[in-house]
């Protein structure tokens, strides 16, 4: 080779200057993030809740939250078992595997959305990539509160991360391979295990891919898209099977209790408010929205330069106007069925279809009444919507000075959108959206872990018994340890201290046990010992309070409540005064033990507590669904005239 053909494949000086600065950008992004999430470090309560089935887990109980009862308390599967394996990998403490693993997926996010957007723009030697809409993300509070939070956020963003960084290298890729179209789809089939509702983002992706033409291989198209659903759909199929046969329901017990195809709009866009008004979000998301659309029309309209090579996306061909493929020649008509085909494998329909299933999410979370925790049902949303412009491109002006003024108004417009986004991200870091501090408002959404730090008292609470001081749990440890023959743990009605109902006599050797109902699932659960059974009224680890209403004006999240007079005769303690609590009624126990005579009652309780035989795993497996809409009214007296039964204290 001569020397002039060397120095011509050497990448320029602006080649190298652009793919730095595009590192650069991500190391930034990325140390920005750790940063903010680490001075934000903590557990919530709810991340207990996991922690809690990975316990029983690796003391092998069973994927349960409590011994004996079959109960999925967890809403994201995947998160489940990835904590189970490092944890049983590791042998480390469960609060330090969560929050290590949480924190590393929520960096891993940033990184593989930066690393997609770069595929879509194509960055080449005369154009820089700048981090815009990822700065966004991370400067938002909530996003840092929940990088760690021991909940399943971080995962659900790596995910779709991910997905959107091997789906644009699908786009963009010549030619197709195989295998990397197997991983793509098999990392989109999870989406029901990463959460329900982001079977939505899945189902969206495998469909475009299998519309789309397929690459070139031994095997026939038909074949192929045989594969892609097996490769696809196994594991979450199978994952399905197995959980209405060993829980008896379609999906998470959590979905039943926070009744997740219910309506409560008005609150959903109360929750939106939340989240857009205080940081005034609308700001970088339409100064984005405008700057994405620029960037597209100056890639349209100006191809990359002969002499420019691609720095940052090697393997891709073209930009986003020579990326798209199915591009109409010959008087071909524009929207024939093979060019549509075609067109489903572009970088334009990935853009789509990542930002379709953004909105469509954001209005399923609009229409369940969003979430009490400030931000975190909406984050996923932002962080789709985001990512075609997670880097922004600008392209090095090809004029002097005075002919770009006049007209490269495009670098003005993306240079701006870069400087602006930067300077909101300043002001969203610092802002405190909600500052009731213990207090919850009217709305019911409150900032979760400021919440939980001032009434712990600590900076950081992340181990469970950081939870101590939390208001009535140091007390329940305490009581539990001085009734060595078990009982019924109830909280008081002004929440000061615990009754607890006692075991009828004669009591076995060892005593029944200990049964907690209570609402905090997490910091009870983690703070006992696996023997000791932890329900809750609203109904996340304790079926019978899952099944009732919701209560009208009830606080988002928490809108219902199992009256206790129920665990009183389920857990068959003793029900006569002065044994009984004193603000519970007699006649309302003996109510409620009639009513849990109800069959279809028993039936779904069986599907739980009864020993999973070959027979019950197939009877949970037909009746699922049936058992998911099943109803029990909270109030006894109205749950026998729904079930037909007789009254015991009616007189006849």
């Amino acid at each position: 080779m001569r020397p002039a053909d060397a120095s011509a494949r050497r990448p320029s000086r602006f080649a190298v200057l652009s793919a730095t600065t595009f590192v650069g950008g991500i190391v930034l992004t990325v140390l920005l993030f750790a940063i903010g999430g680490w001075q934000r470090r903590w557990i919530a309560d709810d991340g207990l809740i996991v922690l809690r089935t990975v316990r029983n887990l690796l003391a092998g109980n069973g994927p349960v939250f409590n011994q004996g009862e079959r109960v999925e308390t967890n809403t994201s599967t995947a998160w489940t078992y990835l904590v189970w394996f490092f944890s049983w990998s590791t042998q480390a403490r469960l609060e330090y595997v969560v929050l290590a693993l949480a924190l590393t997926m929520s960096l891993a996010a940033v990184v593989f959305a930066m690393l997609g957007s770069a595929r879509l723009w194509g960055g080449s030697g005369s154009t820089v990539l700048l981090p815009a809409g990822v700065l966004v993300y991370v400067a938002l509070p909530p996003a840092r509160d929940y990088a760690t939070s021991g909940l399943e956020s971080g995962l659900v963003i790596c995910w779709i991360g991910l997905l959107w960084w091997q789906t644009m290298r699908w786009s963009r890729a010549r030619p197709v391979r195989v295998p990397g179209l197997l991983a793509l789809v098999f990392v989109a089939g999870l989406a029901p295990l990463i959460r329900p509702e982001m079977a939505l983002l899945g189902v969206l992706v495998l469909g475009m891919i299998f519309l789309a033409p397929m690459p070139e291989s031994r095997l026939h198209p038909v074949v192929l898209r045989a594969v892609i659903v097996v490769v696809a759909g196994s594991v979450p199929l199978g994952y399905q099977i197995w959980r209405m046969g060993y829980y008896g329901l379609p999906y998470p017990n959590t979905a039943v209790a926070k009744d997740a195809g219910g309506a409560k709009w008005g609150q959903g866009f109360t929750y939106l408010w939340d989240l857009v008004g205080p940081y005034f979000l609308w700001v970088p998301l339409s100064v984005l929205l405008v700057a994405g659309v620029v960037a597209a029309r100056v890639r349209i309209a100006r191809p990359v330069a002969p002499g420019d090579h691609v720095a940052v996306a090697s393997g891709d061909h073209g930009s986003v106007a020579s990326g798209d493929h199915g591009s109409v020649s010959n008087g071909s008509p524009r929207w024939s069925a093979g060019q549509v085909r075609r067109r489903l494998r572009s970088p334009s329909a990935v853009v789509a279809v990542f930002v379709v299933a953004g909105l469509l999410l954001t209005l399923y979370a609009l229409r369940v009444g969003g979430d009490f925790m400030h931000g975190r049902m909406l984050l996923p949303q932002v962080f789709l919507v985001l990512l075609p412009v997670a880097v922004l491109p600008l392209s090095r002006p090809r004029a002097s000075l005075h002919a770009m003024r006049s007209g490269d108004w495009s670098f003005a417009v993306l240079a701006g959108a870069v400087v602006g986004t930067s300077g909101w991200a300043l002001f969203a870091a610092g802002t405190t959206a909600i500052t009731s501090g213990t207090e919850i408002s009217s709305t019911g959404i409150v900032d979760e872990r400021v919440y939980y730090v001032l009434q712990t008292g600590r900076d950081h609470p992340i181990l469970a018994e950081d939870y101590l001081d939390y208001p009535r749990v140091r007390a329940m440890v305490d009581d539990i340890a001085a009734t060595p023959d078990g009982g019924l743990l109830l909280n008081s009605p002004s929440f000061m201290f615990w009754y607890v109902a006692r075991p009828p006599a004669p009591i076995p050797e060892g005593g029944v046990g200990h049964t907690v109902y209570f609402l905090n699932l997490g910091m009870t659960s983690m703070n006992v010992p696996l023997d000791v059974r932890v329900i809750d009224p609203m109904g996340l680890a304790y079926p019978l309070a899952a099944h009732t209403g919701r209560l009208a004006d009830g606080r988002i999240g928490h809108d219902k409540s199992l009256y206790p007079d129920w665990v009183i005769a389920d857990t068959g303690m003793v029900d006569k005064k002065p044994w009984l609590p004193w603000y519970l009624d007699e006649k309302w126990v003996a109510q409620a033990r009639t009513a849990l005579t109800c069959p279809d009652t028993q039936a779904l309780l069986l599907s739980s507590r009864g020993p999973l035989t070959f027979e019950r795993f197939r009877h949970n497996v037909r009746n699922a669904f049936r058992f998911a809409d099943y109803h029990i009214e909270r109030v006894p007296k109205y749950e026998i005239q729904r079930c037909g039964l007789i009254d015991p204290v009616v007189p006849r």
